[in-house]
């Protein structure tokens, strides 16, 4: 259809805010990780109050969101999704990949609340996130749980990583350093296993940074072990 052909112009309608400051470590589906949470801050020409009038009678919603950090070459019509080992090919189109042709994500994320700011308007406060702090969002729409939920769907090539989690060794000492209020978060995105799947040297030191803290750790078999917390100036 020609009408579709060239340029399509998209509005950043609002930035998220989390405490992934890079992309290792962002879980890898929205929802993995309840305790991550996020504040939603629309651009000022969406602020007006009216245009989340009835939101708050939703427990989750859609984020419509662009890819950063992406490297865009030219189309290649499989990928090599981390889980299965980094080898295996499957097709773009069956994959949630961001080597895509339009850098798009989609996230289903839980609405804590919305916050009346002086400055920032009508703020949305979420969690469940698998977003970088900064990311754009493209649109918002509510979660209609009785025809966007489907129970008995399947998982296709996704099923062998269900329910995957490694055990973790936190060191209390280390994880005081955390805030408390940070602390399940973290011990669920490390529990996630934030490494590719074709890396597993028990003697290599990971790091993430997470919420002004870098993580420093190390896998062996399924035990994640903490070795340092740096706290980024």
């Amino acid at each position: 259809m020609d009408f579709l052909k060239g340029a399509l112009l998209l509005e950043v309608i609002a930035t998220i805010y989390t405490d992934f400051s890079e992309k290792f470590g962002v879980p890898r589906q929205s929802g993995l990780v309840q305790e991550t949470k996020g504040r939603i801050v629309f651009e000022k020409p969406y602020r007006h109050p009216d245009a989340v009038k009835g939101l708050e009678g939703f427990s989750h919603i859609w984020l419509l969101w662009q890819f950063q950090g992406v490297a865009r070459g030219h189309f290649s019509p499989t990928v090599r999704p981390p889980r299965m080992g980094g080898n295996a090919k499957i097709g773009v189109f069956a994959s949630r990949s961001p080597f895509r042709p339009n850098a798009i994500g989609l996230s289903s994320v839980r609405l804590d609340g919305l916050e009346q700011t002086e400055t920032e308007g009508v703020v949305l406060l979420v969690s469940g996130a698998d977003l970088r702090n900064g990311t754009p969002i493209l649109d918002i729409k509510p979660y209609l749980p009785f025809t966007d939920s489907h129970p008995d769907a399947r998982y296709g090539f996704a099923e062998a990583a269900y329910g995957y989690e490694l055990s973790v060794n936190f060191p209390w000492e280390l994880l005081s350093q955390i805030p408390e209020e940070k602390q399940a978060a973290l011990l669920g995105v490390l529990r996630q296993d934030p490494r590719p799947a074709y890396q597993d040297d028990p003697a290599r030191v990971y790091g993430i940074a997470f919420a002004g803290y870098n993580i420093r750790f190390t896998v062996n078999g399924d035990t994640l072990t903490v070795r340092e917390v740096q706290k980024i100036e």
